[in-house]
């Protein structure tokens, strides 16, 4: 039995598709985007990327489960020891450094949402609610000691979502409202001041 892992190459060639995927999906959707699309965008003949990944769905389910640590990341990161007002406005901005830098994979989930999430549905209603839920106890125990203004924390973090998400999701409108404006310049101050008014306790 070959116990050896994959080779330099073989790390290459699975980087070089993922990477094509993520434009391919991020532009077209699942539905819209093809096995042949993917291939010509990596460069490599259809048979070569089939022997990487057996279907379109596997290259798609590979790319979610990388996406998905990266967006739940920030979240996770919020301190129960930090100080509360200061530790929303950070997920805050992490969320808004999220949408900068991976904008095709705010894309790819979007897109992914937007279908009833066929293939991350579970995770949703498990790794992702859990999560959440987390979150929500420990805003609620913030509200309830003074340290933070008192709003409904699902609709905060739904809230928190849209706004930042969107400078990716809708980064064509985004930037064609904008003109030469570069929206990630202005953007971070706007956001931190709203959420610093909402959520500073009179």
């Amino acid at each position: 039995m070959n116990t050896q892992g994959p080779t330099r190459i073989q790390k290459k060639n699975r980087a070089v598709i993922l990477e094509a995927a993520l434009d391919v999906f991020s532009t077209h959707g699942f539905r819209g985007s093809t096995v042949d699309q993917i291939a010509k965008e990596a460069g490599l003949s259809k048979p070569n990327l089939l022997y990487y990944f057996p279907s379109k769905e596997a290259i798609h389910a590979s790319l979610l489960e990388q996406m998905l640590d990266t967006w739940l990341d920030p979240l996770r990161e919020m301190d129960p020891e930090g100080d509360p007002l200061e530790e929303v406005l950070a997920y805050v901005a992490r969320k808004l450094e999220i949408s900068r830098t991976y904008p095709r994979e705010s894309r790819l989930f979007a897109n992914e949402i937007l279908q009833g999430a066929p293939r991350i549905g579970e995770v949703l209603s498990t790794d992702l609610k859990a999560l959440v839920d987390e979150k929500i106890d420990l805003l609620t125990r913030w509200m309830k000691a003074g340290h933070i203004a008192q709003v409904h924390p699902y609709h905060l973090i739904f809230s928190i979502w849209s706004l930042t998400q969107h400078y990716a999701d809708f980064d064509v409108q985004v930037r064609a409202v904008m003109g030469d404006q570069d929206p990630f310049q202005s953007a971070p101050e706007f956001i931190e001041t709203l959420y610093r008014r909402l959520l500073t306790p009179t």
